[in-house]
C-alpha cells in the first residue's frame, strides 16, 4: 500500500462520499443501536450476523462456557485501564497427548467491528461441529485453542457510547490532555523505532514505553508464559483484505518467511474459494506499511512459529463501518481460510509423528517375533 494510503486507511478515510459519511455513520450508529436493544435469553436465539455490544459479549462467553463444559474453560486474563476484565475461552478436548495451543485474538482496535464478531463466529463454528467434523475433531486431540474476543475491551466500549471510530485503548496520559494508546504498537517488537508515534494525541501512539499499557501486559503473560506450546498465533482486524506476516519494523525475514507466505497463500486461496474474495498475503512492510510493537511481529521474535495478522474486510467501500449484512460471509470465509492455516500446522507437527507412531508397531512386532524364533 502506498504511504498516502496507509495514512488514509488509519484515519478511516477509505470511505467514498466523504462528505456525506458522518450521515451514513450516524444512520449506521442507529441501526446497530436499535437492534441491539433486542433481547436475547439463549445461545439458540444469538445472532452471530450481528454485531454485540460488550455486556452482551461477556453474557454469550458465559452461556457458551455453561452449555459446552466439557469442552470450554472461561479464563481471567487481566484488567484493563478502566478496571473492566479481560476473559478468554480455552477449547479443549481431554487427551493424553501433549497438546499444543492455538491463540487468536480479536479487536485490539476498537472500531474494527468485524474482528470480534469474528471470533464469536470461530467459537460458535468450532463446538457445533468437533463432535461429528473429523477435521475439526482431529486439531481438537492434539490442539487447545485459545481465543480472546475483544482485546481492547475498553476501546470498544467506547466506539458504542461515544466515537464509532476509535482505536486506541482508553488510558489517560499527559495530565489528562490524551487518551488512549495504540495496543498494537506497544508490544516489545522493536518498540517505538518505525511506524508509530510517542505523541499521545496521535493515533499510533505507542505507550509510554514498551508493554506499557495493562491489556498488552495481560496477553504478553500469558502468551510467554506458554510460548513453548503455542504453535500458531492469529490476531484478527480490519480493514484491506490482507494476510499479514513478520515484519513490520524490518525488512528482513523470518527464517520461515518462505513457510510463511506458502500456508498463508493457501489460506487466502481457501478464502477466496468461499465466496470470491481476494486478500494479499505479505509481510506488513511490503503490503501494507511500516508498523513497530505489533503483537504480530512480537510473537515471532519470542519464537512462536507461524503468526499472522488477517485485515478482514473489505477494500475501503465501507471500511471500518462494515454492514452487517456482510458479516455473515465474510467469517464463512475467514473460517475457511483459519482453518487452511491450522490444516497445514497440523500436517506440519502431527503427520509425521503420526507415520511414525503407525509403523513403530510392526516393527515392533517383528523384533519380538524375531526373538522368540531364537528361543
Amino acid at each position: 500500500m502506498k504511504p498516502l494510503l496507509g495514512t488514509l486507511y488509519l484515519l478511516g478515510m477509505l470511505v467514498p462520499g466523504r462528505l456525506g459519511y458522518n450521515r451514513s455513520l450516524a444512520q449506521h450508529r442507529q441501526e446497530v443501536l436499535d437492534k441491539a436493544v433486542t433481547p436475547w435469553r439463549s445461545l439458540e436465539t444469538y445472532s452471530y450476523d450481528r454485531y454485540h455490544p460488550m455486556g452482551e459479549i461477556y453474557q454469550w462467553m458465559n452461556q457458551i462456557r455453561e452449555k459446552y463444559t466439557e469442552v470450554v474453560t472461561q479464563h481471567f486474563l487481566g484488567m484493563t485501564y478502566e478496571a473492566r476484565p479481560m476473559y478468554y475461552l480455552k477449547i479443549s478436548l481431554p487427551s493424553n497427548n501433549p497438546k499444543k495451543i492455538i491463540w487468536m485474538d480479536c479487536g485490539i482496535h476498537a472500531r474494527e467491528w468485524i474482528a470480534p464478531a469474528f471470533c464469536q463466529w470461530f467459537v460458535k463454528e468450532i463446538l457445533q461441529n468437533y463432535k461429528d467434523n473429523s477435521k475439526i475433531r482431529r486439531f481438537l486431540k492434539n490442539l487447545d485453542f485459545y481465543v480472546l474476543p475483544v482485546l481492547n475491551v475498553d476501546g470498544y466500549i467506547y466506539t458504542w457510547t461515544t466515537d464509532r471510530l476509535w482505536r486506541k485503548s482508553r488510558s489517560s496520559h499527559n495530565n489528562g490532555n490524551c487518551f488512549g494508546t495504540d495496543l498494537n504498537r506497544n508490544f516489545n517488537a522493536s518498540w517505538c523505532s518505525i511506524g508509530a508515534s510517542k505523541n499521545c494525541q496521535d493515533l499510533t501512539f505507542c505507550g509510554t514505553g514498551p508493554v506499557s499499557e495493562p491489556e498488552t501486559k495481560a496477553v504478553s503473560s500469558i502468551i510467554e508464559s506458554k510460548k513453548e506450546d503455542i504453535v500458531c498465533f492469529l490476531t484478527m482486524h480490519s480493514h484491506g483484505q490482507l494476510i499479514l506476516l513478520p515484519y513490520g519494523y524490518t525488512r528482513n525475514k523470518s527464517s520461515n518467511h518462505e513457510e510463511l507466505i506458502q500456508v498463508g497463500q493457501k489460506a487466502a486461496n481457501a478464502l477466496k474459494a468461499k465466496h470470491g474474495t481476494n486478500y494479499t498475503v505479505g509481510s506488513s512492510i511490503d503490503i501494507l506499511y511500516a508498523t513497530s510493537g505489533s503483537s504480530r511481529d512480537w510473537a515471532r521474535d519470542i519464537g512462536i512459529p507461524f503468526s499472522y495478522t488477517f485485515e478482514l474486510r473489505d477494500n475501503g467501500t465501507y471500511g471500518f463501518v462494515l454492514p452487517e449484512a456482510q458479516i455473515q460471509a465474510t467469517c464463512e470465509e475467514t473460517m475457511a481460510a483459519v482453518l487452511s492455516v491450522l490444516d497445514d500446522v497440523y500436517e506440519k507437527y502431527w503427520s509425521s509423528n503420526g507415520a511414525g507412531k503407525r509403523t513403530s508397531t510392526p516393527v515392533v512386532l517383528s523384533l519380538l517375533v524375531s526373538f522368540m524364533c531364537l528361543l
